[in-house]
């Protein structure tokens, strides 16, 4: 295991991640606020924005390993 790229790849997860997440939920908050949707429809699109800000951190993730791999003895070390 590359110890370098994995502090990185998990380094930058975290960073983007928490961003990500953040504006799932605010976006939910904000949309359900401005169009006085309720609690309840407030929780469900901050609930489906998550899955997607979920998404989004599992595509950064293949990327990101994808670059800086793993696992030394990946194809892409070798470059």
């Amino acid at each position: 295991m590359n110890g370098r790229n994995a502090i990185t790849i998990v380094s930058m997860m975290v960073l983007v991640g928490t961003e990500v997440f953040a504006v799932a939920i605010a976006a939910g908050w904000a949309l359900a606020g401005l169009f006085d949707l309720g609690d309840r429809v407030g929780h469900v699109l901050m609930g489906l924005f998550s899955l997607f800000a979920a998404w989004i951190m599992l595509q950064l993730w293949r990327r990101a390993t994808s670059i800086e791999p793993l696992r030394a003895g990946s194809p892409a070390a070798h470059r």
